[in-house]
């Protein structure tokens, strides 16, 4: 049988620590560049995303009914059936108003500008209209 000493301890030096301490320094300055400031951006492409989806139910909507809906009725004649509509499926071409990456409401016009049939866009990170950067409006094209 073996005897173990009483003063016989585990653990990890002050080098090890500091090693390990360093490490983890390092890691920081090389990933939190990459990462700080991508936010904004995954919230611009899944607003883009969220706006492609409602422009596909705004088609739908054209084919069942042979028209765009009227500014007037908005984009919760997507959700609800509006009285001017031929055909409305079970359940809507939508399950809820859509909004953008910052739980604002989307726009919509019909017509749209620039001989557009509609326009469909977010109003950015700012909710307001115009802006720059992350803060600009966000166009369905």
């Amino acid at each position: 049988m073996r005897k173990f000493s009483k003063h016989l301890q585990s653990g990890f030096t002050l080098i090890e620590v500091m090693v390990v301490v360093a490490i983890i320094g390092i890691l920081a300055l090389v990933i939190v560049p990459n990462v700080v400031g991508k936010d904004d951006q995954a919230r611009v492409t899944t607003t883009k995303a969220s706006l492609s989806s409602v422009a596909n139910a705004l088609e739908l909507y054209k084919l069942d009914n042979y028209r765009y809906p009227s500014t007037e009725e908005g984009l919760e004649a997507l959700v609800r059936r509006p009285a001017s509509a031929r055909i409305f499926p079970d359940g809507g071409y939508l399950r809820r108003l859509p909004t953008d990456s910052w739980d604002n409401p989307m726009q919509y016009a019909s017509p749209g500008s620039a001989g557009r049939p509609y326009d469909l866009y977010s109003l950015g990170a700012d909710n307001a209209e115009g802006g720059a950067g992350f803060a600009a409006d966000i166009y369905f094209e």
